[in-house]
């Protein structure tokens, strides 16, 4: 049995306010994918919740899932699909007995039964049953299955699998949609996950028994306590964390006869626009932009050596906008009121000055960093309030050089 594991589509997704549907990117994943099925012709794809970016998704993002399912009915492959967190379980699930007629089959919501819908293929080697189930929390299971003591994932994520009638003797393939950890030590996440970091841990050997255990909600891609519990990783980077994953792209996965090894194929499938970090001195950025030149890229830039002034943001803006890339995120580790250069992870919101802070907030709304009269006049603030009593009123005096100096900044204007 050859089946293609997808998981976290996030149809509709904004990435710093560029659409991924209005830019095409998503749109160009997709039709990639339908030539990569085309070309494998696999029994069937496995899609592992979050197909969409929100629970109520736009006219467009559904009508990318439904060009992506009919390209898949054409093919005659069937599809198995859950909905994750970000999806609404009910309105994925709309017709789907009449979906499930033409090879489209989904997670039914949980509170309409305890029953999770199931599929089964045959193959050389008998039946394989893929079992679908839908992000799930304990207060729903316990409710469903009518037992207050399963108070966390993993014990009312077991309680429900005991209540299916698997064969265990068989083939089964799980498809799912949680933060499935190994002894307690979560996958290595992609950057651009929600709920998790701690919240919803389901240990793998929860899963004991499964041949294949097909995984969404980690966008990176990987196992999970043994090789046939797998996340297949978001399509497409969501986060700048995720330049880490040089290649991303769905699991082609083999399942043999009963007992022997699973095999997967990462089968990439490159983006639209790459992103890329770029962070360093002035210097060494512009000439390295400038001798080696990229375009149609997302692109984050961090500074080591100085502030990211106007004039530094406007040329690398026009620099990357004719060359048709996106300047998505930019900043500094540059710290004016110390002199020191960070180290290359970011500060803690405890250890960043005042100044540091505002101007991290600043530019964070405003997309360019602030001026240095702001930064001067902000300095200067703090200079007098650090020798200012906090439980007393304002000294009149302070706000006197406070409006001298706001007054000076004027006239040198």
């Amino acid at each position: 049995m050859r089946f293609i594991h997808l998981a976290d589509l996030h149809f509709g997704k904004m990435l710093h306010c560029v659409s991924l549907l209005e830019n095409g990117d998503q749109l160009d994943w997709v039709e990639r994918f339908l030539r990569l099925a085309a070309e494998k012709r696999p029994d069937a794809v496995v899609i592992a919740g979050d197909v969409y970016d929100r629970s109520a998704p736009s006219g467009d993002a559904v009508e990318l899932l439904s060009h992506m399912l009919t390209g898949l009915s054409e093919l005659e492959i069937p599809v198995m699909m859950v909905a994750g967190n970000h999806d609404s379980a009910q309105r994925l699930a709309f017709a789907g007995p009449l979906l499930a007629r033409q090879g489209l089959h989904i997670s039914a919501p949980l509170y309409a039964s305890e029953k999770l819908a199931h599929v089964t293929l045959e193959d050389e080697h008998d039946p394989v049953t893929f079992w679908l189930m839908p992000y799930v929390y304990p207060a729903l299971i316990s409710q469903v299955l009518g037992d207050e003591s399963l108070r966390d994932y993993d014990t009312a994520v077991r309680a429900l699998l005991e209540r299916q009638e698997i064969d265990f003797a068989a083939r089964n393939v799980l498809v799912a949609h949680q933060n499935v950890t190994a002894n307690g030590a979560e996958a290595e996440r992609g950057g651009s996950e929600s709920m998790v970091g701690g919240v919803g841990q389901i240990d793998y050997r929860c899963f004991d028994g499964f041949d294949y255990v097909a995984l969404g909600h980690i966008h990176a891609a990987g196992t999970v306590g043994r090789e046939s519990v797998r996340y297949a990783g978001s399509p497409l980077c969501y986060h700048f964390n995720e330049v880490r994953q040089p290649k991303k792209g769905p699991l082609l996965v083999e399942l043999g006869e009963k007992g022997t090894p699973v095999r997967t194929e990462l089968l990439e499938i490159p983006p639209l626009h790459p992103m890329r970090e770029l962070r360093g001195s002035f210097e060494e950025l512009r000439d390295a932009e400038l001798a080696f030149p990229r375009s149609n890229e997302y692109l984050r830039l961090v500074l080591t050596d100085r502030r990211l002034s106007p004039e530094i943001f406007a040329f690398f803006d026009d620099l990357f906008k004719a060359r048709g890339s996106v300047l998505m995120e930019r900043g500094t580790e540059y710290d004016p009121f110390t002199q020191n250069v960070s180290s290359p992870n970011r500060e803690s919101t405890e250890q960043k000055s005042a100044a540091a802070l505002f101007r991290d907030f600043y530019t964070d709304r405003s997309g360019v960093p602030p001026e240095e009269k702001d930064l001067d006049l902000l300095a200067f603030a703090g200079e007098l309030a650090s020798h200012a009593d906090t439980h007393a009123e304002p000294d009149a005096r302070d706000i006197e050089r406070l409006l001298d100096y706001l007054l000076g900044q004027e006239e040198n204007a």
